[in-house]
Formats: C-alpha cells, sequence, structure tokens
C-alpha cells in the first residue's frame, strides 16, 4: 500500500461515492478519510463529517490525519445551479477557497480538483481543444473556470501542486443522477432496466462529450500519480470518452431492451447543452501522461445494464 493519507470531501456525489472505494483499493482503507455535510447510509470506513464552508473544521480534519493529498468534490452542479445562481457561486467558490488554504496552510502535498466542459463557451461550435477560449454560459460552468485560475495562481504563487480535469458528463451505476445537464445519460438506463419509458429534457440529436465512471476514475489516479514534471497544464486537463447524442445512446440500450421507448420534451437544460461542445480533443492529457479510455458506448452500456439488473433484482428480493 502507498504511504498517503487522502481526504475526500463531497464523498457521497456520484464521483465522490465511487472514488473513495477506487481510492481504498490503492491506498488502503486506513488511509482514505471521507468526509461529506452528512454521513452516507451503509459507508464504511473512516468518515467525517464536514460542512466543505466551514474553512476551520476543514483545516482541523487535515490537521488531525496529517493529509497528504485532498480530492476536493463538493459543488453544486449546472441545472440545479442555474435555478439559484449567486447561492451556486457562494458555495462552490467558498468550498474551493477553504481547501486551497488548508492545502497551502498545512503544506498538502497535491490537491485534485474537479473542473468540468461546462467551462466552455457557445462560441467552440464543434471540438474543444486544451487551449479554447472559456466563456461558460452558466454559473456552474462560471465558478469552473475561475477554480481553475485560482489552482494555477496556487501552484505559482505558494507552489501548491493542484491538479484538475475538466470532466465531460460522467454516467455510472453506482448513483442516482446529481443535478446535472449530462445526467439524462444516468437516468436513462435506470428506466430502461426498470422496463418504463423515458422522457429526455433534451432534443435528440443533441450530441455532448460523455465518460465511463471506470474510465473517470481511471484518470482521475492516473492523474494524481503523474510526475509533476510531466505535468503542462495548470488549469484543468480537457478529458474525453466518448462522444453521443440521446438518439444514439437509445438505439444502443434497444440492442438488449428492444422495447425501450424514448419520447424528447426540450427543457432549459437545451439551452445549457448547447453552451457545450460536442466534442472535446484531449491529446494534451495523451501526451503528457498517458491517458487512454477503455470504454465505447456499446461497452458501457453493456456494463450499465448488467450492473443496474444486480442493482435492482436485490432490491426486489
Amino acid at each position: 500500500m502507498k504511504s498517503e493519507c487522502i481526504l475526500v470531501i463531497g464523498a457521497n456525489g456520484q464521483i465522490g461515492s465511487v472514488l473513495v472505494e477506487y481510492l481504498r483499493e490503492i491506498y488502503g482503507d486506513d488511509n482514505i478519510v471521507a468526509s461529506d455535510i452528512r454521513m452516507r447510509d451503509g459507508h464504511n470506513g473512516i468518515f467525517e463529517k464536514l460542512d466543505a464552508t466551514d474553512g476551520k473544521a476543514m483545516s482541523a480534519i487535515v490537521k488531525k490525519y496529517k493529509i497528504t493529498q485532498i480530492y476536493h468534490l463538493a459543488a453544486i452542479l449546472s441545472a440545479k445551479g442555474e435555478q439559484e445562481p449567486l447561492k451556486t457561486w457562494d458555495i462552490n467558490m467558498q468550498t474551493y477557497f477553504n481547501v486551497l488554504e488548508a492545502a497551502r496552510e498545512n503544506k498538502v502535498s497535491k490537491v485534485f480538483y474537479p473542473s468540468s466542459i461546462a467551462v466552455f463557451g457557445d462560441h467552440v461550435d464543434n471540438k474543444a481543444d486544451q487551449f479554447s477560449f472559456l466563456n461558460p454560459a452558466t454559473v456552474y460552468g462560471i465558478s469552473k473556470a475561475a477554480g481553475e485560475n485560482w489552482s494555477n495562481y496556487y501552484f505559482k504563487r505558494y507552489g501548491t501542486d493542484i491538479r484538475s480535469l475538466r470532466y465531460p458528463g460522467i454516467v455510472g451505476y453506482q448513483s442516482m443522477p446529481g443535478g446535472g445537464t449530462t445526467d439524462y445519460a444516468v437516468d436513462i438506463y435506470h428506466k430502461a432496466v426498470k422496463g418504463e419509458d423515458f422522457e429526455c429534457f433534451l432534443k435528440s440529436e443533441t450530441t455532448l462529450p460523455m465518460i465511463y465512471i471506470s474510465d473517470a476514475m481511471d484518470a482521475t489516479v492516473r492523474l494524481m500519480e503523474a510526475p509533476a514534471e510531466k505535468l503542462t497544464v495548470r488549469t484543468g486537463y480537457n478529458l474525453a470518452g466518448m462522444s453521443f447524442s440521446p438518439k444514439e445512446i437509445a438505439e444502443s440500450i434497444q440492442k438488449t431492451i428492444p422495447d425501450f421507448k424514448v419520447t424528447y420534451k426540450p427543457d432549459f437544460r437545451q439551452a445549457i447543452a448547447e453552451s457545450w461542445p460536442a466534442e472535446i480533443d484531449d491529446s494534451q492529457a495523451r501526451k503528457d501522461w498517458g491517458w487512454r479510455p477503455a470504454y465505447s458506448l456499446d461497452k458501457m452500456t453493456e456494463e450499465m445494464i448488467t450492473q443496474l439488473r444486480k442493482k435492482y433484482d436485490l432490491i426486489k428480493n
């Protein structure tokens, strides 16, 4: 096992709940401290209740466990963020400032900051390259773009080793949708496996970048374990897995569940999706630290359906 002690902030979320278990397999149960504003049912291992807006409480946990790495995953996501923009800005930024200061004051060796494709604006017509101009259209995207710049600032000013990925939409079976615009691509599998029809809040041809949860976890840890001298980006690395539309994911599901039906009723999230690029150029991540995705759309669909069938069979029994 590796000699690190890692704090995961926002451990109950879509990424956090999976990442905690992923990190435990690498570093050992006793070296991972999960934290969130409330304890999740069935949680095993070390857990600290933490309101991430409380900087003193966060710093106290860092000191208590002699934390060497922080993964900061707490945030209000895109769709929910548009309902309360000022609250979203306050929470997303204050929690990150607390992480930055806790890391600086306690000499934490590495920090992971999750960015997002939401940092790009609608001026990127199709494929966003690593150094595309950032012109986010949502408060969530604005907060992520600002966080990237603060990451770069703390790296240059204080030498804090902060690493970041611009996640596309993440698809996984372990948790329910969490309020993001790309979360239709999680909900659609749940509906299909339960034998229900699905009403999509995006247009059928709206293509967005996505990634399967296993690839997202691999990329995250691969970046955090990369030698510092190999990293050329200190804002946020572009990350890609695959790009598809609601129509394409429905067709992939129908290969296994032929009777599955989808209707389309676009809402305010359509405008959010249209402000994001359809594809992401992640060649810099591939070059710098060897990133390669393992999952295609059909391979992801196969695993999602298999795992969700197991999950719902357990609930029935």
